[in-house]
């Protein structure tokens, strides 16, 4: 399933992350791509609130993984940033797949290195510099009803 959505704001992005975050589950693995500046930590930020773990939430990209405990009794969200990793090797290296079932697993520019985390997935490429498009593609369908709720397709423009 595919879906695409907008955002004006820095609060719109985050508020598309909180209820996105607020229907995910351990094992869920999400693959963020876009240029510099595009959103991807900030929308982590809005996952993270919807999750309801601890933070602050910035990007990982000189520790390449951060883990961030539930407080709510909820999954673990693992941030990782993939930009400096040369290979699905390297990510590999990480051991995130010890901690996947019982954790929430979001890859900032994972695109062609993460993919091999889970056969399901949800991938999300933001573009845009004022106004920002993301589209959303759900691998598996395990997506189908998470992309209705966030994205629904008699609204595909939430801005």
């Amino acid at each position: 399933m595919e879906r695409q959505v907008r955002w004006a704001t820095t609060d719109d992005t985050q508020d598309f992350g909180r209820r996105l975050g607020a229907l995910l589950r351990g094992g869920d693995v999400l693959v963020l791509t876009g240029d510099l500046g595009a959103g991807k930590t900030t929308l982590t930020q809005g996952i993270a609130e919807g999750l309801g773990v601890r933070g602050p939430i910035t990007s990982p990209t000189f520790v390449i993984a951060r883990v961030h405990p539930s407080l709510v009794g909820g999954p673990l969200l693992v941030h990782v940033d993939a930009y400096r990793l040369g290979s699905a090797l390297e990510l590999d290296d990480l051991d995130l797949d010890a901690d996947l079932d019982a954790s929430v697993t979001v890859v900032e520019w994972g695109a062609g290195l993460a993919e091999q985390l889970s056969d399901t997935r949800l991938e999300l490429t933001v573009t845009g510099d004022d106004v920002r498009t993301a589209r959303l593609v759900g691998v598996g369908d395990r997506w189908d009803d998470v992309l209705e709720a966030v994205a629904p397709a008699t609204r595909p423009d939430l801005t």
